[in-house]
């Protein structure tokens, strides 16, 4: 069964980029706009692994991910935080901050170390 991963960014464009990139490598995805979003989903579907954008609209990815860390059943999922602004501080155990743009290889790469 292909892993899932979870794309958060409200950026159109980027989601289906990501989307292309991550299939491509044979993984599922699944997508959320928001924080509020993030969270129903991230519940229900249950992701191997979450990119996080740090600008969303109505609520920042950090809080986001403060507010998951709080649920027990996907606290543990790793993050990687894929930013345009600065922010490798503001989501503490991100397993890595990719800055955008971004070289997809290089993403598939840490993609790759941290969930096969």
């Amino acid at each position: 069964m292909a892993k899932k991963i979870l794309i958060i960014d409200d950026d159109p464009a980027i989601v289906t980029y990501l989307r292309a990139v991550f299939s491509d490598n044979g993984y599922e995805t699944c997508s959320a706009v928001s924080g509020q979003e993030a969270l129903e989903v991230v519940q229900r579907e249950k992701p191997d692994l979450i990119t996080l954008d740090l600008q969303l609209p109505g609520e920042w990815g950090p809080r986001f991910y403060r507010k998951m860390s709080q649920l027990e059943d996907v606290r543990n999922i790793p993050v990687i935080v894929i930013s345009g602004i600065d922010g490798d501080h503001a989501v503490r155990n991100a397993v890595a901050f990719v800055r955008k743009p971004f070289d997809p290889e290089k993403l598939i790469g840490i993609v790759k170390n941290t969930i096969g």
